[in-house]
């Protein structure tokens, strides 16, 4: 049996004359941390958008553990078992912390000694504890960030869907950031977008880098990095 776990044929999205997405082909494995790059309107947010639901595909298709998920609406796909974390955050900021946890856990839990349980797991999981009666909105970036991966950790996801997790922290931050990451690549199959290469190079192993809206390269980190033509139109000749 394939262990491929994310899969996308002829994926095309078009906006009025504009190809965003051009046919892309793609697939992931499971318990495989995969992060795209490209440059500003190179098509890997527009990809992202359509895995998520954000977006619906122009033409293609969108296989998740072989179920046909193209045109799907977000909250069909989390249902699944998939783990969605976008730029716009989906925390409430007048809860603490624990509230926020408790809220998605008990969405994905329906006992609540369930919820409380798997409430109090990603509090001591991710260190939180101190924390865990503050009121989110009054928290530092780095701790709201840790309170989403929280909220995306509460579901037990096989799959994980990040976009720009590194955005705004701290160089201690992103250290605690990979580590969170790494915990959750054990057990769930990722896909991150990112631009911080820094970053890239602490979790990644193998990267897809998107270019006018088709892939580019998809190879291991340091190949990618010392890849002429991805220094040409992404990396710059001096990185």
């Amino acid at each position: 049996m394939s262990d491929i776990v994310l899969e996308t044929s002829g994926l095309s999205r078009h906006f009025g004359g504009v190809a965003a997405l051009d046919n892309v082909d793609f697939s992931l494995r499971a318990r495989e941390l995969r992060c795209l790059i490209g440059p500003n309107g190179a098509g890997k947010s527009t990809f992202f958008n359509c895995l998520t639901g954000l977006l619906r595909p122009s033409d293609g298709h969108i296989f998740m553990r072989g179920e046909e998920t193209t045109g799907w609406p977000v909250h069909r796909i989390a249902s699944l078992g998939v783990g969605i974390k976008t730029q716009v955050p989906s925390v409430m900021d007048g809860l603490t912390v624990r509230e926020n946890i408790w809220l998605s856990a008990s969405r994905h839990h329906r006992q609540t000694d369930h919820a409380e349980r798997r409430t109090d797991e990603i509090i001591a999981r991710l260190s939180l504890g101190p924390i865990s009666h503050n009121l989110l909105g009054r928290l530092a970036h780095g701790e709201r960030q840790q309170v989403e991966f929280g909220l995306v950790m509460t579901g037990d996801p096989w799959l994980v869907l990040l976009d720009e997790p590194a955005a705004g922290m701290s160089p201690e931050d992103m250290v605690r950031i990979s580590e969170i990451l790494r915990e959750l690549n054990d057990t769930a199959a990722m896909i991150i977008v990112e631009h911080d290469m820094q970053f890239i190079r602490s979790i990644a192993s193998r990267i897809t880098v998107f270019h006018q809206g088709r892939v580019l390269v998809e190879d291991d980190v340091e190949r990618v990095m010392s890849n002429p033509t991805v220094r040409d139109v992404y990396l710059g000749r001096t990185a």
